[in-house]
């Protein structure tokens, strides 16, 4: 029993440990980029609410970037989408190991719930934003504001879920980190959608 019990710890903590590193941003494989580029990425994300993150999320696309409005909006969404997407598989797995209290395994999955929808209005943001063209640009941008900011009221919502003070703690803080850091990329893609839209206009 007690070596089940050992087992099942050790499962749990090396998806704690992957949730903790899950949004670190790494200097390895960095690509060499213009400083024309990075000195753009740094001046955009100036004007989001959060632009250290912003700035070390899109570092490593610098040279896709280069110093297109456009180009580092749709970044911002793949980054995000790739997040929501790898957060919302380990939050599966998390809601499988043993020893976690019911509300905790509810929690998580009405948090899956929201963040499937937040990956489908991130998806959707992404194929139009690499379609958008002057004859149709008001209104797929649009679309495009109103799909993120609902995917940003589902992070949100998500990320409520984790507040209660019945529940357990390790996994309350490991979860709820990462989707109040989604909501954050969420929140700057956002500003820079709406900084292509202004600077289209």
């Amino acid at each position: 029993m007690a070596s089940a019990f050992s087992y099942n710890s050790f499962g749990f903590l090396l998806i704690l440990v992957a949730f903790s590193s899950l949004i670190n941003i790494s200097s390895a494989g960095r690509q060499i980029a213009p400083k024309t580029s990075i000195e753009f990425i740094r001046t955009s994300c100036s004007s989001t609410t959060y632009p250290k993150l912003c700035y070390e999320s899109l570092l490593t696309q610098a040279s896709m970037i280069q110093t297109s409005p456009q180009l580092i909006a749709h970044a911002a969404l793949n980054v995000t989408l790739s997040t929501a997407k790898s957060t919302s598989a380990l939050m599966v797995k998390l809601a499988k190991s043993q020893g976690l209290k019911s509300t905790a395994v509810g929690a998580m999955q009405d948090c899956v719930e929201e963040l499937e929808d937040t990956i489908d209005e991130l998806r959707k943001s992404i194929s139009e934003m690499g379609q958008i063209k002057g004859s149709n640009f008001g209104l797929t941008i649009n679309d495009i504001q109103t799909w993120v900011s609902a995917a940003l009221t589902d992070e949100n919502t998500c990320a409520d879920g984790f507040g209660g003070k019945n529940m357990n703690g390790s996994v309350k803080t490991a979860v709820r980190s990462k989707i109040v850091t989604i909501a954050h990329l969420t929140s700057n893609a956002l500003a820079l959608v709406n900084s292509y839209a202004s600077f289209h206009g």
